[in-house]
């Protein structure tokens, strides 16, 4: 038996690699956040919840009666999906491709009284979600999160689909 197969036919195994996985990945963003001082933007923040909800996915496998492992592994994966849904979307704003949120991209209402328009624009400087402040290879860390996110959900669905069922 491979490594490999070690890893994904025991489900508390794979979801315990699957949310220690998802706590590095949020950890780092902690240390780019605190560390470094790079502040994130919204869509920044809004990718960090997935991986806190996988995180906490794998303390509760432990807790919970072995018999729902598996629901929590799709649980897992669904997570998952939707974090690199997420950093997807922060990465076609990033390239232009789609529009982000207004809170993040530079949008202010221009509507109404112009001085309350200047006051808003004075009054927040919020991260853009549309600049890259990092990149390595060339990759930002949305395009990042995103391939350790889908790499993460082929890895929890491969699990999902090798494991048997283990009873207390």
């Amino acid at each position: 038996m491979t490594l490999f197969d070690r890893l994904t036919t025991n489900p508390l195994t794979s979801l315990s690699l699957g949310a220690l996985a998802s706590a590095m990945l949020l950890a780092t963003a902690f240390i780019f956040e605190y560390g470094i001082g790079l502040e994130p933007c919204t869509l920044c923040i809004w990718q960090r919840w997935p991986h806190g909800i996988m995180a906490g996915l794998g303390v509760a496998a432990f807790i919970l009666p072995r018999g729902i492992i598996r629901p929590i592994m799709l649980a897992g994966l669904v997570t998952l999906l939707a974090g690199a849904g997420v950093a997807g979307w922060h990465s076609g704003v990033e390239w232009g491709l789609l529009p982000g949120p207004t809170a993040c991209s530079g949008g202010v209402s221009l509507d109404g009284d112009p001085g309350a328009a200047l006051d808003a624009l004075l009054a927040s400087a919020p991260v853009r979600c549309d600049e890259v402040p990092w990149s390595l290879f060339g990759l930002s860390m949305a395009n990042w999160n995103g391939l350790a996110s889908i790499a993460l959900a082929a890895f929890m669905l491969i699990s999902f689909q090798r494991s048997r069922l283990i009873q207390r």
